[in-house]
């Protein structure tokens, strides 16, 4: 017999309180048109986006999970000290140590919070979702913060035509902690890493060590491209309307709800063609509020989620208590997706 004793942590877990950050310059389509050679309606059509926020050198990303922490903290109706895991999901974080969560925790004002950095793309809120709700359910922490963020301007190509209008930046954040009730459903989630080319960072950082130059991608100056976010938009596509639906379904009977038992719908913000579609094949009723936050935002990864999530609530198209279905997919190609109450 075991001489361990039982976790003592929460019967559920639930989002508590939710923030977010979108740098201040707003950079319309006629910027990227600058460099490529398209069209705003193009992009519209192809994309749904007409602006993405892009940061300064002072809206670093432990700056903007700062403030989209402080931000949720407040919203949930407690002080920093009371956080007792930070979890940070990003792909651009240029350290590859120390772990930018262990920086946001000292600024915050945590006590001594566990901090730890997933990269997960932009499946990466849902997977740091399914860790926080396990570190309360478990008691190792009462309140776990968990951030997505991202400064993908920093890995755009603003010369890559498929790419240069997606990304932009920003952090989100929501604080998980005790809940009487069910309020964070199973996580159905996964990962088809056969399928890992097509989405993927352009050259690794260790083949800038090299002394051959001519090995490195070059832009039309000769100058050293630094690497940047490539993907195979079709494949990708295809992979997020007919796959993806199906896995935010398994979430739903996970969850042992119907499309009719939702009230909104927020998806990864990746493409307003993909959100569109994916709500046609779920076969969502007119009644649920679709998070459309893209068109403003562009395509955050990480903080995509949580960011949509704080719009919602924000201007009113969604309240505290709904239940929403949230999904995220991207490179990997890994998914998370699971039914929330709102907070």
């Amino acid at each position: 017999m075991s001489k361990i004793k039982p976790s003592k942590g929460a019967p559920y877990a639930r989002i508590l309180g939710v923030g977010g950050y979108r740098p201040t310059r707003v950079v319309p389509n006629e910027v990227i048109l600058e460099t490529i050679d398209s069209s705003d309606e193009w992009i519209r059509s192809r994309s749904g986006i007409a602006t993405r926020h892009w940061a300064s050198d002072e809206e670093t990303v432990a700056a903007m999970s700062v403030e989209a922490s402080g931000k949720a903290i407040a919203d949930a109706g407690i002080t920093a000290d009371k956080i007792g895991a930070v979890i940070v999901s990003t792909v651009s974080h240029f350290k590859q140590t120390p772990a930018v969560a262990t920086e946001i925790a000292d600024k915050l004002g945590t006590e001594k919070a566990a901090a730890f950095d997933i990269s997960a793309g932009c499946a990466g809120f849902g997977y740091g979702l399914t860790l926080a709700k396990g570190l309360v359910t478990e008691g190792s922490a009462e309140h776990v913060l968990v951030i997505g963020v991202e400064r993908l301007s920093d890995l755009t190509d603003l010369t890559d035509r498929a790419t240069a209008f997606l990304f932009g930046d920003g952090a989100g954040a929501v604080v998980v902690g005790p809940s009487d009730v069910p309020a964070i459903g199973p996580t159905v989630w996964g990962s088809e890493g056969d399928k890992s080319e097509t989405i993927k960072q352009t050259v690794p950082w260790t083949d800038f060590r090299i002394g051959d130059v001519s090995q490195l991608p070059l832009d039309d100056k000769g100058n050293i491209k630094f690497p940047a976010i490539t993907q195979e938009g079709q494949a990708v596509f295809r992979w997020a309307v007919f796959e993806m639906a199906k896995v935010a379904k398994e979430a739903l009977d996970a969850a042992g709800l119907s499309p009719d038992d939702l009230d909104v719908f927020i998806p990864h913000q990746a493409n307003m063609r993909i959100i569109d579609s994916m709500v046609k094949t779920l076969k969502l009723p007119e009644h649920v509020t679709v998070a459309r936050d893209v068109e403003t935002t562009g395509n955050t990864s990480a903080a995509s989620i949580p960011l949509a999530m704080e719009r919602l609530l924000a201007t009113g198209e969604a309240k505290s208590g709904d239940t929403a279905l949230v999904i995220g997919f991207g490179a990997g190609l890994v998914y998370a997706a699971t039914v929330v109450t709102l907070p």
